[in-house]
């Protein structure tokens, strides 16, 4: 990974710097540690519509998402049916995806087992934390721990989870710090990681 100077002068991963939201998703969001449940949820739903998208199409929609999924809430979700199918493939603001939609109606079920199981959804991924703490230099799609993730979800009946979204999703929710060396967020994710307690 490497680093460009955005319009502050301050050098951030390169990625980032196409849009104002995406250098404002980059700076207080991606790596910083999440321990919510329903943010989880909502990060691994969207990692899933964006598979063969863009990040920053998702990021754009995020709100329509928000709306059109009650936000993200799994316990409400969990009890949608053909209709709300139906309604959400007529909604122009979000991935009208037949597959995808399905697929976090079926998550969301899944979703409230864990939690009956495993305590939280937190609890659960978090234990999939690499042992070994990223440089930031390597670009890898996926890696032994969002294999084994992907699996186990799947074994769970979880949809959409494929070792790449998986580490999307690690990435995204700090459980891994893949800011590029240089970039002015690393520090900052660097710190808020050592301070989080992990989800037990």
């Amino acid at each position: 990974m490497t680093t460009e100077p955005a319009e502050d002068g301050q050098h951030r991963c390169r990625w980032c710097l196409a849009t104002p939201l995406y250098v404002n998703y980059h700076d207080l969001e991606w790596g910083f540690p999440v321990g919510s449940d329903q943010r989880l949820f909502e990060k691994l739903c969207l990692e899933g519509f964006q598979s063969g998208l863009s990040w920053l199409t998702i990021l754009n929609k995020r709100e329509n998402f928000r709306a059109a999924f009650v936000g993200f809430d799994f316990h409400k979700v969990a009890r949608f049916d053909e209709a709300d199918v139906q309604r959400l493939l007529q909604d122009a603001g979000i991935v009208r995806h037949r597959g995808k939609i399905e697929a976090v109606i079926n998550n969301a079920q899944r979703a409230i087992e864990m939690v009956e199981v495993e305590g939280s959804l937190a609890a659960f991924f978090w234990r999939y934390q690499p042992a070994k703490p990223s440089t930031g230099t390597e670009i890898q799609a996926q890696t032994a721990e969002s294999l084994a993730l992907s699996k186990e979800l799947k074994k769970r009946g979880w949809k959409f989870v494929g070792p790449t979204t998986m580490y999307a999703l690690m990435q995204a929710m700090g459980m891994v710090n893949d800011h590029a060396p240089g970039c002015v967020t690393r520090a900052a994710v660097d710190k808020a990681r050592k301070a989080f307690k992990l989800p037990k």
